[in-house]
C-alpha cells in the first residue's frame, strides 16, 4: 500500500486545516485508516483512526472535539479535519494503514504497516 499525504501548510493558530491521503491499493476499504504525527524533538505520536471492520473512529485524547478523521472507500482517500489548532499541534503528520483495528493504533506506534512520507503542518502566528 503506497500512500501520499497532502493538505499541510501553515496556519494561524484558531484556524483550521484539512489533511487528505489518497491510498494505492485495491484493498483499501480493508485497511484501517489513521494519522500520526511528530513534532520536533518528540516522538510519534497517535493522532486519529478509522477501522475498517466496524467504521469505528478513535483519537487521542488531545484531539478530540477537534480534529475529525473521515474516509471515503470509492476514492480511497482518508482526511483530518482539524479545527481550533493550536502551536503544539505544530508537527509533521502522517498517513498510515494498517489491517488492525483503530482501538490498537495508540499502542500499536512504529509497527503499523504502511507510512505515508508525511506532510508538514505549522501553527503559528
Amino acid at each position: 500500500v503506497q500512500l501520499q499525504a497532502f493538505g499541510g501548510g501553515l496556519v494561524q493558530p484558531g484556524g483550521s486545516l484539512r489533511l487528505s491521503c489518497a491510498a494505492s491499493t485495491r484493498t483499501f476499504s480493508i485497511y484501517s485508516m489513521g494519522w500520526f504525527r511528530q513534532a520536533p524533538g518528540k516522538e510519534r505520536e497517535f493522532v486519529a483512526a478509522f477501522s475498517w471492520g466496524d467504521s469505528r473512529t478513535h483519537y487521542a485524547d488531545s484531539m478530540k472535539g477537534r480534529f475529525t478523521i473521515s474516509r471515503d472507500n470509492a476514492k480511497n482517500t482518508v482526511s483530518l479535519q482539524m479545527n481550533s489548532l493550536k502551536p503544539e499541534d505544530t508537527a509533521v503528520y502522517y498517513c498510515a494503514a494498517d489491517r488492525r483495528s483503530g482501538d490498537q493504533w495508540a499502542t500499536m506506534g512504529r509497527t503499523i504497516n504502511f507510512w505515508g512520507r508525511g506532510t508538514l503542518v505549522t501553527v503559528s502566528n
